[in-house]
């Protein structure tokens, strides 16, 4: 199983861009285009990777140190993160708390970097990604609770690959409820649409691309290199909850955790693709609807957790 762990990280750490151009393929579908290559962000890191990185007299460290801290946090985040039926490498009691403060503690170095450029516009970018997350956490951590206590486990590999037709059709509606709400915090916290728009070029209007404009060639390939990763950690989460696995075939298990990770990528791309991205007075509700969906969904976990116990 150890064995199995290193090679889902691995696959990880190959595969997690060639979500972005599964996306993207798919948005130029329905545009009627024929897209980039689905390796596209494999040459864009590669020749940045060549490139020169350019600082301002104004910035200090942290401009330069931003994107190294974000790679090292998330490359911590994929560790703890299992794949599917797989465990993930270092588990433990109470990971999953770990897993949160992880993927909170990249924003915060993207947006120390942010503020200190001294830039008016990544300033703004930053107070936007700072308020989307705190509507976002309570979210993804109630959603946490709601499986925790269904299950009876407070690890992420013990909640992760445990759903079958008996466990759907006993706790279904916890589930759904999960799902919905952990899909939606996806959308925030990888800036897609409808909270943000990747492909957007005016500084007014965006959110996660306009904290990263002063950096360039080997700090930029970095950001975008871990924002795949930060994408395969929440394709996973949501791969590993919604997915039944077949038991006793690790192979097949791991093609059954592949197929959901290619079916999440084309699901926001569809999305993308039939809606646009909403003003940022409504945003919020979206967060909030979430966060209202996960405790739902806790409640109805403790309540099932309150009866099978009496």
């Amino acid at each position: 199983m150890k064995l199995m762990s290193i090679a889902h990280l691995f696959l990880a750490l190959l595969a997690a861009p060639l979500l972005l151009g599964v996306l993207n393929r798919c948005k130029a579908v329905f545009a009627g285009r024929k897209g980039q290559p689905l390796c596209q962000l494999y040459f864009d890191v590669w020749k940045l990777l060549r490139k020169g990185a350019v600082y301002s007299r104004t910035t200090t460290w942290l401009v330069a140190a931003g994107p190294v801290i974000g790679l090292a946090v998330v490359l911590t985040g994929l560790v703890l993160t299992p794949a599917g039926q797989t465990p993930a490498l270092i588990r433990f009691s109470g990971d999953l708390i770990l897993l949160a403060y992880v993927l909170g503690l990249m924003r915060f170095f993207t947006v120390l970097a942010a503020l200190d450029t001294g830039s008016s516009f990544e300033g703004m970018g930053a107070s936007r990604e700072v308020f989307y997350a705190a509507l976002a956490e309570p979210a993804f951590l109630t959603g946490l609770a709601a499986l925790s206590c269904l299950a009876g486990e407070f690890s992420m590999s013990a909640l992760s690959g445990t759903a079958s037709l008996q466990t759907w059709s006993a706790s279904g509606p916890v589930y759904l409820l999960v799902l919905a709400a952990w899909f939606v915090v996806m959308l925030a916290e990888n800036a897609r649409v409808p909270f943000d728009d990747p492909n957007t070029h005016l500084e007014l209007t965006m959110i996660h691309e306009v904290m990263v404009l002063d950096h360039g060639g080997p700090d930029f390939a970095v950001i975008q290199y871990a924002a795949s990763l930060k994408l395969w950690i929440y394709g996973s989460l949501l791969v590993g909850m919604m997915f039944p696995f077949p038991s006793g075939s690790p192979v097949l298990a791991s093609l059954v955790f592949a197929g959901g990770m290619v079916l999440v990528a084309v699901l926001i791309g569809v999305l993308e693709s039939v809606t646009a991205r909403l003003r940022i007075v409504r945003t919020p509700e979206l967060l909030l609807g979430a966060f209202a969906l996960s405790l739902v969904a806790l409640l109805l976990a403790v309540s099932a957790g309150g009866a099978h116990v009496g």
